[in-house]
């Protein structure tokens, strides 16, 4: 009888022993309540021992935890409506505040991370939230980790991972990222076409000054036509022969006109005063045959019919003359 007592207290004592053993990991801190009040030692991973019944522990998790929080949808400062999802990495640097301050720490971080998220949403344009994510981020951070202090845990890294948008933004978006293309090529291209004239310019101002230049080009046009394995090959006239010929031609022609211009100047002038030879004897004649004409009229009545057959003929006499004298100016 006494030995079986004795085997049931041994066995208790075992038991109560085995009750009171407890392993923390690696990972871990033990948070030890006496009698409901808390212990300001935590119990360092390893074996330790608690009193059983007097003592209760819980062991918190050290390792960093990610968290995602579910897409909150929002309507942004410039009123377009999206929905963004995030992901929260945090640790618990108290155990004892992460125990004591709050009951469950867990769900109060991901409900502390939705609140922040919409409030970000509704803070920013919606180029940022596509554009500037870094510095919405640390915001974003800032704004979690400000109540987290308090229990405990350290926020480590916050990051928005996506942004989703309604269709018709998707295409609002995409006509305008084409039209900033097709500009940026634009401007490319009436850039290059800029400096490629300059170049241009300042080729033909060299190629001007040194004419073989040109001569020299037109070759090399005809090496890169022949590479090319064609059957026929047109070669152009070169261009400084055609201006060689161009300034002859102005040379003889300018050197010819003054040569024909004399002789005709003084046949002009010999005309002229043939003209006037001829008027003056013609006025004299008229003057001179007036008088024997008056004579005539006064001795003879019937010599006043021959006058107009004498007029007649000195008429005529005067527009042979007038004839002979525009025959010589021709």
């Amino acid at each position: 009888m006494l030995i079986e007592l004795l085997i049931v207290i041994l066995v208790l004592g075992v038991l109560y022993v085995a009750a009171g053993v407890k392993v923390v990991k690696q990972y871990e801190r033990g948070v030890v309540f006496r009698f409901g009040r808390v212990q300001e030692l935590t119990r360092g991973p390893g074996l330790t021992a608690i009193v059983p019944v007097v003592d209760r522990m819980r062991k918190v998790n050290l390792q960093i935890v990610t968290m995602p929080v579910p897409a909150q949808e929002g309507i942004t400062r410039d009123n377009v409506t999206v929905r963004v999802d995030a992901v929260v990495y945090f640790r618990v640097e108290d155990p004892v505040r992460a125990i004591v301050n709050v009951e469950d720490y867990l769900f109060a971080v991901g409900q502390v991370a939705q609140t922040s998220l919409r409030s970000i949403i509704g803070k920013s344009d919606l180029d940022d939230l596509l554009s500037n994510r870094e510095r919405l981020n640390q915001g974003l951070e800032l704004m979690i980790d400000s109540p987290a202090l308090g229990w405990g845990v350290h926020i480590d890294r916050v990051e928005i991972k996506d942004v989703s948008l309604p269709e018709s933004m998707k295409r609002s978006i995409a006509r305008q990222a084409e039209a900033e293309r097709e500009r940026r090529s634009r401007v490319i291209s009436a850039d290059g076409e800029f400096q490629a004239s300059r170049r241009l310019a300042d080729a033909a101002h060299v190629m001007a000054d040194t004419p073989a230049a040109l001569q020299l080009r037109l070759l090399e046009t005809v090496v890169e036509v022949a590479a090319e394995k064609n059957s026929t090959l047109v070669l152009p006239f070169p261009v400084e022969l055609l201006q060689f010929v161009d300034a002859a031609k102005r040379g003889t022609a300018g050197a010819a006109q003054p040569a024909e211009a004399e002789p005709e100047a003084a046949e002009l002038a010999e005309a002229e005063r043939a003209a006037q030879r001829e008027a003056e004897l013609v006025s004299a004649e008229d003057g001179e045959a007036e008088l024997p004409r008056q004579r005539a009229a006064e001795a003879k009545p019937g010599a006043a019919e021959a006058k107009p057959e004498a007029e007649s003929s000195e008429s005529s006499e005067s527009s042979e003359s007038s004839e002979q004298s525009m025959l010589g100016i021709a």
